[in-house]
């Protein structure tokens, strides 16, 4: 559908991409990845029809749209929210005022046998034909579904653009986008501004898109349930996989691995060569094996490994101070912000070493109630902290607090007391801060910079509550998972805001839903969450599915979700029946050599006296229990599931 040939950019001197050359079929969802400044972004903009290449061409066939939502945007609206988001049907509303205007004019006509008369209706005909094959009675229907699925409730609709955030303005551009259905449709970081239920919305958005989809994205759980295929942009090159980001994670492990061995053997040959070169380079009986070794070396085609960051990867938190044993206590809390109430009547406990997740659609009350908890707003209630408490925290302006005008060593060796001063760059280093990046001043730093510089500095303080904000906000991979192993060993008490379901992920054991200006306690982590709220969800729309007044649009999408959660669940199923086929095969084997060898034990067989009997009987049975009690565990997994479900294969 769009052929990308051989492009080449430089900017500055240096060459971004080189000779980089690929094709996006029409219903292609691929993952673009690759280390920060590798040029995703760039790439994007040249495909969209921003930049142009240096050299190559992008190819682009008569009638292939595209569609492109940036990181960071400009924002000029001066509308409702509704009619923003009506922007992407620009063609319809056109459609529907010339349709009126003509309407309009042949009510104030009577020559009705007229050509020009009889023109107009026709006219007038073959418009209301193509505005409703293209769906007129149906676009605001969709825009409505859109918007509420990225988290807009429906009283906000005819609110004023200007009158929100960059967050949610992003959201409505995020829809407009969406509603255009180009035909290529291409997103930089889009869940840096939604919330759990807002991504799981996106993600069944997007696997029903009807185009292809290319996304930039941090957010591991987010690229493995949209792509199937994956695009590494690595030193200036482009590797194709065609698989989903977690698998690509192992294949480039693999395709490194041999490259690495493939570099070791090159350089093993280089330095022969120019041992040999350098020892005989002057001695006339060896001149020509020298000019000869000399071209093969001008000629070679040198093998070129992406560094690899081996900064430290293990951080520790200071030792948290021992605090008691109930760490916050609320009790009827309530906040309003003039007349619009956030949060009513919460009761809440947190204990010692206690590590919970704040989740819910934005503007909730999460963040309302994480600064409550650190003393930074007012409230009504009863708010009790705990003996000996020391509190850390992360907010998501938290960059913006920083000191502009010093250097990222020195933000930190300004907070930094006793020893920890010696460890100073080390820290920045596994914070991804090495060579002359310590010498930046703050204020040329890049949002994700800022913000790991904002997370070193609450490594230095020996806090035991950690308060932290969206801390994984324009992280990378590798600096969430840091942080993520860093929280996994601190010794303290957790509380965690975050729409990344990868990072909070074996990090919380329990999860607080906030929806509707309360709180509901769920114990487990985000993933056992995720699986209640969607079978709440499922209930509530089996039961609205019959609410008289319901719109079609709403009954079809609740049908829609319905039938693609079935499916999901069959699909779920399937594979846990196919695993427990598997667990019987392995026992019918392992139960087949114990009786072999039983029968050779009660015999008194020659085969016992023989070296490693005793020891691959011993491994038998103990592998024969292992997958006895794998067994009776997948069995009841799957006996449980279907009385949940209701499926019953």
């Amino acid at each position: 559908m769009v052929s990308v040939d051989n492009i080449s950019v430089v900017f500055g001197g240096f060459e971004l991409f080189s000779g980089v050359s690929f094709m996006i079929s029409d219903r292609d969802r691929i993952g673009l990845t690759g280390k920060n400044g590798a040029g995703k972004t760039t790439l994007l903009k040249i495909i969209h029809g921003m930049i142009k290449p240096g050299s190559g061409s992008i190819s682009v066939p008569n009638g292939i749209s595209t569609g492109y939502l940036p990181q960071q945007i400009k924002f000029t609206d001066k509308t409702s929210i509704m009619e923003e988001t009506l922007l992407a049907f620009k063609d319809l509303r056109d459609m529907e005022k010339r349709i009126s205007n003509i309407t309009e004019e042949l009510k104030g006509r009577d020559d009705y046998h007229s050509g020009e008369y009889l023109k107009m209706c026709d006219i007038l005909t073959d418009l209301q034909h193509e505005y409703s094959i293209r769906g007129g009675e149906k676009y605001v229907a969709e825009a409505e579904q859109t918007l509420t699925g990225l988290g807009f409730d429906r009283k906000q609709f005819n609110e004023p653009t200007s009158s929100l955030s960059g967050g949610w303005r992003m959201r409505i551009e995020l829809a407009r986008i969406l509603l255009s259905e180009p035909s290529v449709l291409m997103l930089d970081e889009p869940t840096n501004h939604l919330d759990i239920i807002s991504i799981q919305w996106l993600e069944s958005y997007l696997n029903s898109y009807q185009g292809a989809v290319i996304v930039v994205s941090h957010d591991r759980t987010f690229l493995d349930n949209v792509t199937n295929r994956t695009l590494e942009l690595s030193l200036g090159n482009i590797f194709d996989y065609k698989v989903p980001y977690s698998s690509y994670v192992l294949l480039r492990k693999e395709r490194r691995e041999h490259q690495l061995a493939a570099w070791r053997n090159q350089q093993k040959m280089i330095e022969d060569n120019e041992k040999f070169i350098e020892r005989f380079r002057y001695k006339n009986t060896k001149a020509i094996q020298v000019q000869s070794r000399i071209k093969k070396l001008e000629k070679l085609d040198r093998i070129v490994i992406e560094e690899e960051d081996t900064s430290a990867i293990s951080v520790k938190f200071a030792p948290a101070p021992r605090s008691g044993t109930i760490v916050i206590e609320a009790e009827g809390l309530s906040k309003s912000y003039g007349q619009n109430e956030v949060l009513r009547n919460i009761d809440f406990t947190v204990e010692r070493k206690e590590k919970i997740a704040f989740v819910g659609r934005n503007g909730e009350g999460k963040t309302t109630f994480a600064r409550i908890i650190v003393g930074e707003l007012d409230h009504t209630g009863r708010l009790t902290r705990g003996h000996n408490l020391n509190t850390g925290y992360f907010a998501q302006n938290q960059d913006e607090l920083l000191d502009e005008s010093l250097t990222v060593f020195q933000t930190i060796d300004n907070i930094a007391r006793g020893d920890i001063r010696t460890k100073i760059r080390d820290i920045l280093g596994a914070f991804l801060f090495s060579g002359d990046d310590i010498d930046k001043k703050v204020k040329v730093l890049s949002g994700g910079e800022r913000s790991r510089l904002a997370l070193i500095k609450l490594l230095l303080e020996p806090y035991n509550l950690l308060v932290l904000d969206e801390p994984t906000n324009h992280l990378d991979m590798r600096s969430k998972d840091i942080l993520k192993q860093a929280l996994q060993k601190y010794d303290g008490t957790l509380i965690v805001v975050s729409h990344d379901r990868y990072f909070l992920n074996d990090l919380t054991d329990k999860i607080y839903e906030f929806r509707d200006k309360k709180i509901r306690e769920f114990n487990g982590g985000i993933y056992d969450f995720m699986e209640k709220i969607n079978a709440e969800n499922l209930k509530a729309f089996g039961k609205r599915d019959n609410i008289p007044g319901m719109t079609g649009a709403e009954k079809s999408s609740a049908n829609k979700l319905i039938y693609h959660k079935k499916k999901e669940d069959e699909k779920y199923l399937r594979k846990k029946e196919r695993s427990l086929v598997a667990v019987e095969e392995k026992i019918e084997r392992l139960e087949k050599r114990k009786a072999e060898m039983d029968e050779k034990l009660n015999s008194h067989d020659d085969a016992i006296s023989k070296p490693g009997f005793f020891e691959e009987y011993e491994q038998i049975t103990h592998s024969l229990h292992q997958e006895m009690t794998n067994w009776e565990k997948i069995s009841i997994e799957i006996d449980r599931f279907k009385a949940k479900t209701g499926i019953n294969e």
